[in-house]
């Protein structure tokens, strides 16, 4: 009999398990490879797209917040590279496809039309930046990349929060 109800819980445990783990898709864990490969690359496309900012926004608060992902975005890459090189991890050599299309779509764009998908750009690369460091500060196996994590998030919270206020003040200026 008891031999029965252990099968039987564990079948509702399997039966369960698709639906929780499709559930909970948005929020599994990555490990500290995936986070250091994800957060290299991330950090590379904030510096080259933080370059075409400084470079061609039309707003000078615009360029001026590009060349602020260029120094910060450098300072955070070269902490997470030394990390990486100490415990090696294998860092991005380069932005995945995704920003790469962005950088590409935003070197034809001039003018206002550049600023808006600039800051566009920006705001969704802080939210998945942020997410993603923040879960690191919390679960990462590597102490390095724990405090590395916890260290860098305020940073990437406050950029968030520029990049947001930014975007408000271009929308309500460009209507």
């Amino acid at each position: 009999m008891r031999h029965v109800l252990t099968c039987t819980a564990l079948l509702l445990v399997l039966a369960w398990a698709p639906a929780l783990s499709a559930d909970d898709k948005s929020k599994e864990a990555v490990t500290d490879e995936q986070f250091v490969m994800k957060a290299s690359a991330a950090g590379l496309a904030e510096v080259n797209l933080g370059n075409l900012g400084a470079q061609k926004a039309n707003n000078a608060e615009v360029k001026k917040f590009g060349q602020r992902m260029v120094d910060d975005h450098t300072k955070a890459n070269k902490e997470l590279m030394t990390i990486a090189d100490k415990k090696r991890f294998k860092t991005a050599e380069r932005m995945d496809k995704i920003h790469q299309d962005a950088a590409d779509k935003l070197a034809r764009l001039q003018g206002n039309e550049f600023d808006r998908e600039f800051l566009r750009q920006m705001v969704k690369d802080h939210e998945e930046a942020v997410a993603l460091f923040a879960a690191k500060a919390k679960d990462a196996r590597d102490e390095d990349l724990k405090e590395f994590a916890a260290k860098t998030l305020p940073t990437l919270k406050e950029h968030h929060k520029m990049v947001q206020e930014l975007e408000k003040s271009q929308k309500s200026s460009t209507r």
